[in-house]
């Protein structure tokens, strides 16, 4: 899989296979908006006097704080909804209560995508997420506990769906078309993440803040139906697909194993440097983004000067700008590749190297321009823009390595950047603790450097060949641990 591509075939945009991508792509971003709707609802659940004590370290993850501090005063709210007299301390447990059952499924679910099937994974991970949101206004009103609950289990449908996703580009997605296909897949969060800021407060001003949960419920249980419609695990059992395309996937890609019972091999893929190497571009990729994504509210007020509350469209650009980045990079890889421009490992490593070394440089930036009002808010959109560029490099390099275990890998790799995201967020606050000029210039510097190990790491021993233990084998070995049996 290394070398040059033999075959050149233009995507078919009209296929199944572009249409399960934006089917994805719908049910991404219908997931991130039910985990973000409770940043834009809680400014109107609670007391104006309790809410200002929130600080950035209640977050639920890269996008909360954005949300947390970009939506319309509690005072413009008018709403007969019910105000709840949640401490600043208490609303903290609640956002961070989604991230423990995010990470509590990361791992288990990747396997178990493949072995029950990722339709029924990602379906139900996807309708029950939707169905907690709708019943959130109401675990409200029976207090604090249940709403921690909620939210808790909630985290564990979406670390389902999330990982469950690359079971099935495994079998559906060319490796020309990878790139596209994922992007336009994983575009949905930044996407979703856009739309909510912009129409959120706006929803909870009018029609109260229960409607944002029960709009997005709502729209989540719309494309649940979708979903067991349309998606099939397998493009060879979808009974819609043209004899064209299938022919063209069954071509394209290795045999795989139709057994789904597998054994996991451990050992393997603890000392496997190639997965290590994505392991450690995870780690590094998330540092960075969870710092801006969460901190950018407070920095541009505390350093600039400006109460970003009052222009949600403003907060929003770096969101658009990722999904949009997102998307073109993977139109470009994929291009690159089906021209025979360069091999599929100069490909990853070259969109490794964007992803990492572009919003570094714009991060030690950011502290010599702080007196630029316009040059700063570029490079903050920059930053999480470029950054989607990974997207298109050892994000999916698991798919290239391993495409039996892509689900599984995705699980443990989503859980080192949810790592690092955590201890970055808690670096960042400690280093602005100290000294606010200072302190924030060692945060982008100190995130340069953890973007540069991951870089040097990366582009030193990754890889893009099927691993041998990734290849199937007719026999198990002592050294294999069995996660499932029937």
């Amino acid at each position: 899989m290394d070398g040059k591509p033999a075959t050149r075939k233009g995507p078919d945009f009209c296929s199944l296979r572009y249409g399960l991508a934006l089917i994805m792509h719908f049910s991404n971003f219908t997931m991130i908006t039910q985990r973000v709707s409770l940043s834009i609802a809680i400014i109107a659940m609670v007391n104006s006097t309790q809410q200002h004590g929130l600080s950035n370290a209640s977050t639920e993850g890269p996008f909360a704080d954005a949300f947390n501090n970009s939506s319309i005063s509690i005072k413009e709210f008018d709403t007969k909804a019910t105000v709840y007299q949640w401490s600043p301390e208490t609303q903290g447990i609640i956002f961070s209560s989604i991230n423990y059952g995010i990470i509590l499924t990361l791992i288990p679910s990747g396997y178990l995508a493949g072995i029950f099937g990722a339709k029924q994974m990602l379906g139900a991970g996807l309708l029950l997420s939707s169905l907690l949101t709708l019943f959130t206004p109401l675990a409200a009103d029976f207090g604090v506990t249940l709403v921690i609950v909620v939210r808790t289990v909630q985290g564990m449908a979406q670390g389902m769906a999330w990982t469950g996703q690359f079971t099935i580009w495994a079998k559906w997605a060319p490796p020309l078309e990878r790139s596209k296909l994922t992007t336009i897949a994983g575009s949905g969060s930044a996407f979703g993440s856009f739309i909510i800021l912009c129409v959120g407060g706006l929803i909870s001003q009018v029609l109260g803040w229960p409607f944002i949960f029960y709009i997005f419920g709502s729209t989540g249980c719309i494309c649940c139906l979708l979903w067991f419609t349309v998606i099939y695990d397998d493009p060879m059992q979808h009974p819609c697909i043209s004899v064209r395309e299938k022919e063209h996937i069954r071509s394209s890609l290795p045999q795989q194993p139709s057994s789904p019972r597998r054994a996991v091999p451990i050992k393997a893929m603890i000392t496997c440097l190639p997965l290590w190497a994505i392991f450690t571009g995870f780690f590094s990729h998330f540092w960075l983004c969870t710092i801006i994504l969460t901190y950018l509210p407070t920095y541009i007020s505390t350093l600039l000067h400006v109460n970003i509350r009052d222009s949600g469209v403003l907060s929003s650009l770096p969101f658009i700008a990722a999904a949009s980045c997102t998307i073109l990079g993977g139109q470009l890889a994929d291009f690159l590749l089906s021209r025979n421009h360069l091999r599929l490992i100069t490909v990853r490593k070259l969109f490794s190297s964007l992803g990492l070394l572009l919003p570094s440089v714009c991060a030690v930036a950011l502290p010599f321009v702080a007196s630029s009002y316009v040059i700063t808010i570029i490079l903050l959109i920059l930053i999480p823009g470029t950054s989607n560029l990974c997207d298109s490099g050892f994000i999916i390099n698991t798919l290239d390595i391993a495409p039996r275990y892509a689900s599984f890998l995705m699980g443990i790799s989503r859980g080192f950047g949810l790592i690092a995201g955590i201890v970055s967020s808690t670096a960042t606050g400690f280093l602005i603790s100290q000294d606010l000029e200072s302190g924030w210039r060692n945060v982008f510097f100190l995130s340069a450097a953890v973007n540069m190990f991951g870089l040097v790491f990366y582009l030193t021993l990754g890889q893009t060949e099927i691993q041998d233990w990734a290849k199937e084998r007719t026999s198990t070995t002592t050294e294999d641990v069995k996660l499932f049996q029937t």
